[in-house]
């Protein structure tokens, strides 16, 4: 059930379709864009990183669904549900962002009017910039966070959709990244700590259906004092050959099974348990925020409940080591989609 992807090759065949499927806790293979067989306008990307505390989140995205872009910053408070949003919304982008083709290296800067957004990747560490000048409808912004990147490992998935035999997800997250700086919006500052803020990134490539949804769930802390974070998700296309869930602790990946958990039943902000199939993540999820955004534009249209709430629970490792994990703040998230 859990197909690693252990040689280094292309993401996909001559014909666009997956030369494999399955996980990598490393960036084995290389994404191959010029290999895509489906029409331009189904081609996605995206680079999207999220800062965190207990307190608050910050969550920077360049990506485009070809048609349409979106280059944005956002900022919420858990406790007061007060969000901040800077963004530039793309008409007919295409290929013209410059997306790297690796997640493991190439800078990726966007320059608009009033608004500048940087991604910087250097060995052993990112640094993350936006600058607006506060027209157009945008509060002023400066944000310049440093992530370190202590560990190689990554949870790395190349994943079919039964929908399409050309379409695909090729996806790197990202996980424990610690992070340092200040994001300013307006006469607000929020300043972010090592010792008590994470970073993450969700890199994604791919041809998706138009119709989809998803279920992902993220967070990153210090446990034992050392670094543990897992990554659980599904309804990402067919995930017959594994799963895109793991756990990982002090720079070690440890893979797991299927997990399962009714997000929306009893209401996003019901507390939920979260558990995997062979026992080894068991968590209860009690939900303090409700990050809701919702869309529509045309024919396109986006739904997302990212609920963020405490993790209470036991993770148990590949040795069957047992981490105990206490008011652990991160996320499940419910998407629905239609781009």
């Amino acid at each position: 059930m859990q197909k690693r992807i252990e040689r280094p090759g292309p993401v996909l065949r001559p014909d666009g379709t997956l030369a494999e499927r399955g996980y990598a806790t490393r960036a084995v293979l290389n994404f191959n864009r010029e290999a895509i067989k489906a029409p331009p306008w189904r081609i996605k990307e995206w680079d999207f990183y999220q800062v965190s505390n207990d307190r608050y989140c910050l969550q920077m995205t360049i990506g485009h669904v070809s048609y349409a872009g979106d280059v944005s910053v956002n900022l919420f408070e858990f406790a007061t549900g007060r969000k901040i949003t800077a963004s530039s919304l793309l008409l007919l982008p295409f290929g013209r962002l410059g997306m790297p083709r690796s997640a493991e290296e190439g800078d990726l800067t966007y320059c608009g009017r009033g608004f500048v957004m940087q991604f910087l990747v250097r060995k052993g560490e990112r640094r993350l910039i936006c600058l607006a000048d506060g027209r157009r409808g945008r509060p002023p912004v400066a944000v310049d966070i440093r992530l370190e990147q202590p560990d190689p490992t990554s949870i790395v998935m190349a994943t079919p959709f039964d929908e399409d035999r050309r379409c695909f997800y090729y996806n790197q997250k990202i996980n424990c990244m610690p992070a340092s700086g200040v994001a300013r919006f307006g006469d607000r500052e929020y300043p972010f700590e090592p010792d008590s803020a994470f970073g993450l990134l969700d890199w994604g490539r791919g041809v998706w259906p138009f119709r989809h949804q998803w279920f992902w769930g993220n967070g990153s802390g210090w446990v034992n004092g050392r670094r543990f974070g897992f990554n659980i998700g599904w309804g990402f296309g067919n995930t017959e050959a594994a799963t895109e869930n793991v756990l990982f602790y002090d720079g070690t990946a440890h893979k797991l099974g299927h997990v399962y958990c009714d997000l929306a039943g009893g209401g996003y902000m019901a507390r939920k348990r979260i558990t995997s199939d062979d026992g080894r993540f068991d968590m209860e999820f009690t939900p303090i925020y409700d990050n809701y955004t919702y869309t529509k534009i045309l024919f396109v249209e986006t739904s997302c409940h990212q609920v963020w709430g405490r993790f209470n629970g036991r993770a148990v490792l590949d040795d069957g080591t047992v981490i105990e994990v206490k008011d652990l703040v991160a996320f499940v998230e419910h998407a629905v989609n239609r781009w």
